[in-house]
C-alpha cells in the first residue's frame, strides 16, 4: 500500500470499475491521486526492496532445509506468505549466471596447443604418423613434415608447431582432403558424377567446416575458446528449456497420479532448479577460493554439496509425491538417468547450434 491520498471519486482509473474501499476488488489497483511526490516514489521503491527480501528469505528457508514442502505449500493454495517460484527463479538464475560468468573465465582454454610435447608423446605421434604413412590415404608429403620435425630433437615442439608445419584446419579434413576455399571444394564437386557427390547435409557440413579454418587459421586457442564463450552463453536457454522437459518427465514417472497435474510437477521443478541455482553457486564459489594458498581443505565442503545434490532432490521427491521409499527409489533413479541423456541431447544441440554461430 502506498502512502498517497486516496482520491474522492469511487472510479477505478485502471478499468472503470467501482471501488468500494481503498483497493478496486476487479484489478486489485489502489485508488489514490495519480500524482505522486519525489518522495512517495523513493518511500515505495524501499517498500517494494525490503518486502522482496524479507519473502526471499522467508521462502528460502523452506527450500533449503524442508525438500518438497514450498511445492506442497504451492499446490494447496498458500501462496501469498512466499515468493513467487517463477520470480525466485528468474532472480536465482540472474544471481548465478551473473556471478558464474564473473568467476569462471572461457579463455582459460581446455585445448592447450602452446604446451610443450614431451619426449614420451613426440614418440606416440611419429608412431602414428608412419601408420597413416602405410596406409597412403592423406598426404603424404605432410606426414613426413610432420615426423622430420618431431624427431629433430634440437626444437621445442608444441602442438600448434605441428598445425603450422602441415598446414591443416583448426577443424579438421573432409575424407582425407584439406580445401583451403569453398570454391575449390565446389569445383572438385562440379566435377564428380552425381553418384559420386556429397549429400545436402554433407555439403553445409564441409563448407562450414572449410569457413571456419579460414577464419581460424593456425588458431586453435582462439577457435576453442570463441566456440566455449558462445555455448556458455547459451546456458540459460539450455536449462530454461529442459525445466518443461524434466517436469514432463516427471508427469509421465507419476501418470498414475491423477491428482498432479502437469502445472504441479512443474512448480516442483522450478524449485528443484532454484536449489540447484543456489548449491551450484556456493560450489563456484568455494572453487574460485580453494585456488587461493590454505584453501585446498574446501574440496572436501565442494564433494559434500555434491553429494546432498541428489539427497535434496529424493527427500523432495518424497515429501512431495508422498510414495513408498522402494518405490520412490526406483522412479528418482529413472528420473535422474532419462534427466541426464535430455541434457546431454540439449547440450549437443547447443553445441551444434554455438558451431553454426562461431
Amino acid at each position: 500500500m502506498s502512502h498517497a491520498p486516496e482520491r474522492k471519486e469511487k472510479n477505478c482509473l485502471n478499468c472503470g470499475a467501482t471501488v468500494i474501499g481503498r483497493f478496486c476488488h476487479v484489478c486489485g489497483q489502489e485508488n489514490v491521486i495519480p500524482k505522486e511526490s519525489f518522495w512517495n516514489l523513493v518511500i515505495h521503491f524501499f517498500y517494494d526492496i525490503t518486502h522482496f527480501d524479507s519473502n526471499f528469505f522467508h521462502t528460502l528457508r523452506y527450500l533449503l532445509f524442508k525438500p518438497g514442502f514450498l511445492s506442497k505449500e504451492y499446490l494447496r493454495g498458500r501462496r501469498a506468505s512466499y515468493l513467487n517460484p517463477v520470480r525466485m527463479y528468474v532472480f536465482t538464475s540472474a544471481i548465478f549466471f551473473l556471478v558464474f560468468f564473473i568467476v569462471y573465465n572461457p579463455r582459460k582454454t581446455i585445448l592447450n596447443t602452446d604446451k610443450p610435447l614431451t619426449y614420451q608423446e613426440r614418440v606416440n605421434k611419429i608412431n602414428d604418423f608412419q601408420n597413416e604413412l602405410k596406409k597412403k590415404e592423406n598426404d603424404t608429403s605432410i606426414l613426413i613434415k610432420e615426423i622430420e620435425l618431431l624427431k629433430d630433437s634440437t626444437k621445442v615442439i608444441t602442438n600448434l608447431d605441428l598445425i603450422k608445419a602441415a598446414g591443416r584446419g583448426v577443424f579438421g579434413e573432409v575424407d582425407h582432403k584439406y580445401y583451403r576455399t569453398i570454391s575449390e571444394y565446389d569445383s572438385v564437386q562440379h566435377r564428380l558424377r552425381p553418384a559420386e557427390k556429397d549429400g545436402w547435409l554433407k555439403r553445409a557440413i564441409t563448407k562450414k567446416q572449410i569457413q571456419l579454418n579460414t577464419k581460424y587459421k593456425n588458431d586453435p586457442n582462439e577457435a576453442s575458446t570463441n566456440l566455449l564463450e558462445i555455448f556458455l552463453h547459451k546456458l540459460p536457454y539450455l536449462l530454461f528449456i529442459s525445466l518443461p522437459v524434466f517436469a514432463l518427465i516427471l508427469k509421465l514417472l507419476y501418470v498414475r497420479r491423477k491428482q498432479f497435474l502437469y502445472t504441479d510437477h512443474a512448480i516442483f521443478s522450478i524449485h528443484h532448479y532454484i536449489f540447484s541455482f543456489i548449491l551450484l553457486l556456493f560450489i563456484f564459489l568455494l572453487g574460485a577460493v580453494r585456488t587461493s594458498p590454505g584453501f585446498h581443505w574446501l574440496r572436501i565442503i565442494e564433494i559434500g554439496l555434491f553429494i546432498l545434490w541428489p539427497v535434496y532432490l529424493y527427500m523432495a521427491v518424497v515429501n512431495f509425491y508422498k510414495q513408498g521409499w522402494f518405490k520412490t527409489f526406483v522412479k528418482f533413479f529413472l528420473l535422474n538417468i532419462l534427466g541426464f541423456f535430455t541434457l546431454l541431447l540439449l547440450f549437443v544441440i547447443f553445441f551444434i547450434l554455438s558451431l553454426i554461430q562461431l
